[in-house]
């Protein structure tokens, strides 16, 4: 069963920023989908002509993402994961509204407190973004 975004990760709305999971494999892999649109919260003050996704926020929903295949593994269930930085990130071309996303991150070794994830975003079949990420998985305070 494919979880909501909801009862997985703890962003809400203006932060969260993938729409749906369309598979997660707990402790290897989970990908996501998100539609750009026109009323993103980022948007707004900037000029018509330059609406593009600021990069770090495609890294954060990169993460988004990864978090989901840490915290569906029971041993990891009800802790807190973090995002830890990057370790590499390539930017192919800018993200505008009408895009239609899909985030995957595959986790290539997860040992608490960190996990590693390699990332793409990818956009009418092209790699827009292709990222490796470090995950800090924390126990609930």
């Amino acid at each position: 069963m494919i979880p909501n975004v909801q009862d997985v990760i703890p962003q809400r709305y203006p932060f969260q920023l993938i729409d749906t999971f369309t598979d997660v494999q707990p402790g290897q892999a989970a990908t996501a989908r998100k539609l750009i649109t026109i009323n993103e919260w980022f948007f707004a003050g900037r000029p018509a002509n330059h609406l593009t996704m600021p990069r770090p926020l495609l890294i954060e929903a990169l993460a988004q993402t990864g978090v989901a295949a840490v915290l569906c593994l029971p041993q990891f269930a009800g802790d807190d994961v973090l995002f830890g930085g990057i370790r590499d990130a390539q930017f192919n071309d800018s993200v505008r509204p009408g895009d239609v996303l899909t985030l995957h991150v595959v986790l290539e070794k997860i040992k608490k407190p960190f996990g590693l994830g390699h990332g793409q975003i990818i956009r009418a079949g092209e790699v827009v973004v292709d990222a490796q990420l470090i995950l800090a998985i924390t126990g609930k305070e």
